[in-house]
């Protein structure tokens, strides 16, 4: 039987890309940044709508299956409202003088789950951050899907364990309304964990500021003299620690400072990269420095941390190339290799239960 996938808040595409590369067709995938549309439509065959999805009509995702195609529809809500530093100010922020909650990306979730009720696909996957799964929008996620026939599982994946160079944790779901359905056992050992060394070391050499001739995407950004003296005292997987007093800002020296031993580090050669967030280009804004070169990570080796391919387009020939947009770009986007194991469990279950692989 044909397989087909649509993918909700698709970004620019690492979800969908795995999909792909694990051998699930995806049609089309939405999402509400038009920003992304260029390098979705570009790397994946697929087609980019722009809307949000907790307006977007059911019937213009089912547009996209077949009649007869087991359909798979897939997502990564935005992760931002259930963050380590989000969560830390939950009970005071999320809530408005009524009671009511006020933040606007917590009800993505509750309309994901919705278009599955309405859509009612054979196959169901969400990622997010490892936080989401202690708060009440998610177990009323898990209910609206039990109520609608489904089968469900979920765990935290830790990153590495499926060939990304990230030491980064996802909560992975995935529901059937065929059986019991799970996410595949580590393919990776830490013994054998792609390192940042296998993933980026083989990119030619920066300076601070500088941009490759070739590759528009492997530039990083300038340092600024003290930050450049800061990098050179810098070890691999060191910190801010490891450098002479008149090299500290202010806030290290306070007590309340001491406890962000990662920002202004360098990478280890030999160990999956820190997680890579929305500002990873910065080298004040975490452990983003070079493990040798003196200088942050360039947009390109962000990308290939997050387990693009290292020929993945972002930007059309020509067109601006914004730093801020494609650190955003990259840094919320599923690491495709996740993604790619995301659509090998799901293969996996449908050869389980005789619909793929076989001749019917």
């Amino acid at each position: 039987m044909k397989i087909t996938a649509v993918d909700l808040f698709c970004g620019i595409g690492g979800l969908t890309h795995g999909l792909k590369l694990a051998g699930i067709a995806v049609a089309a995938g939405f999402d509400i940044d038009p920003t992304c549309k260029y390098a979705y439509e570009e790397n994946n065959d697929a087609t980019f709508m722009e809307a949000d999805i907790a307006k977007v009509q059911s019937s213009e995702i089912s547009q996209f299956y077949g009649e007869k195609d087991i359909k798979v529809l897939v997502g990564c809500a935005p992760c931002q409202p259930f963050s380590k530093y989000t969560m830390r100010y939950r009970k005071n922020k999320v809530k408005n003088e009524n009671g009511e909650k006020n933040h606007d990306k917590w009800g993505l979730v509750g309309a994901f789950a919705d278009r599955i009720r309405e859509i009612l696909p054979d196959i169901v996957s969400m990622e997010n951050v490892p936080e989401l799964e202690d708060t009440e929008v998610f177990h009323s996620f898990i209910a609206t899907l039990k109520e609608s026939g489904y089968y469900i599982s979920y765990s935290v994946a830790y990153c590495p364990d499926y060939g990304v160079p990230q030491s980064r944790r996802r909560l992975v779901l995935l529901a059937s309304r065929f059986s019991e359905i799970f996410l595949i056992g580590p393919e990776y050992l830490p013994e054998n964990y792609i390192t940042v060394r296998q993933a980026i070391e083989s990119l030619p050499k920066l300076q601070s500021g500088k941009k490759n001739a070739i590759d528009n995407l492997h530039f990083c950004s300038d340092l600024s003299e003290i930050n450049l003296k800061r990098i050179k005292a810098s070890r691999q997987g060191g910190s801010w620690r490891d450098w002479n007093e008149e090299l500290q800002l202010k806030c290290h020296k306070k007590s309340t400072g001491k406890t962000y031993g990662s920002v202004y580090g360098r990478m280890s050669w030999d160990l999956p990269s820190p997680t890579i967030t929305t500002q990873f280009y910065g080298y004040g804004n975490g452990r983003f420095g070079h493990p040798q070169q003196d200088r942050a990570i360039s947009i390109r080796e962000g990308a290939i941390l997050q387990s693009f391919p290292p020929g993945y387009k972002l930007v059309k020939e020509g067109d601006t190339v914004r730093t801020r947009t494609l650190g955003t770009h990259i840094g919320n986007a599923v690491p495709v290799e996740l993604g790619r194991a995301i659509g090998t469990s799901i293969l996996e279950h449908l050869k389980e239960c005789d619909l793929y692989g076989t001749e019917k």
